[in-house]
C-alpha cells in the first residue's frame, strides 16, 4: 500500500493571470528541485484559465510530478448546456490530478448544496481526479455552537450519493 503523506492544496481562488501564474508555478518547482521531494503531497489549484498552462509547465519539468495539479470546481454533468462551467472529464483532459469539492464561498455564493457535492464528487471520482471535500460552517452557524453538526451534516450528505452509487471514498 502506497504511504499517505499530508495534503498541501494551494486555492488561489480568483487571483492569478498568465501574467504571473505560470512563474509562481515555475517558482515552486525551483524550491522542490532544490530542498528535495516533499514529504507532503503539494497540489496547485490556480483559477480555470491557468489551467492549461500550468499542466504544460509541469509536464515539461523533470520534477513536475511532484506537484499535482488541481481544479477548484467541477460540474456532475459530463457535458451539455452549462455554460461557464467544466466537466470531470474536461479536467482529467488537461491534466488535473485533483479537484476541490463543497467549499465555502461554492456554498455560500453560489448556494451549493452537498447533494449537489456528492453529485460532482462521483462524476470527478469516475475520472480518476482525487476529491478534496471542503467542509465548514458559517460565522453565524459557529456563533450558534452549531459547528461540528454542520460538518456532519455537510461531510455525510457530501459523500451518501456517491457511496449509494459504489464510488471508493
Amino acid at each position: 500500500m502506497a504511504e499517505l503523506r499530508p495534503l498541501v492544496a494551494g486555492n488561489w481562488k480568483m487571483n492569478g493571470l498568465l501574467a504571473d501564474g505560470p512563474d509562481r508555478a515555475r517558482d515552486l518547482l525551483g524550491l522542490v528541485e532544490r530542498e528535495g521531494a516533499p514529504r507532503a503531497e503539494i497540489v496547485l489549484c490556480p483559477p480555470a484559465t491557468l489551467l492549461a498552462p500550468l499542466a504544460e509547465i509541469l509536464r515539461a519539468s523533470a520534477i513536475g510530478s511532484a506537484i499535482g495539479l488541481g481544479a477548484q470546481d467541477c460540474h456532475s454533468a459530463e457535458a451539455g448546456a452549462h455554460t461557464g462551467d467544466i466537466s470531470a472529464a474536461m479536467l482529467a483532459e488537461i491534466g488535473c490530478s485533483h479537484v476541490i469539492l463543497g467549499h465555502s464561498e461554492r456554498r455560500g455564493d453560489h448556494g451549493e448544496t452537498s447533494a449537489q457535492v456528492a453529485g460532482k464528487l462521483a462524476a470527478a471520482q469516475s475520472q480518476g481526479l482525487i476529491v478534496i471535500v471542503c467542509l465548514g460552517e458559517t460565522l453565524a452557524e459557529r456563533d450558534a455552537g452549531r459547528t461540528l453538526a454542520v460538518v456532519e451534516a455537510q461531510l455525510a450528505d457530501s459523500v451518501r450519493s456517491a457511496r449509494a452509487a459504489g464510488d471508493r471514498l
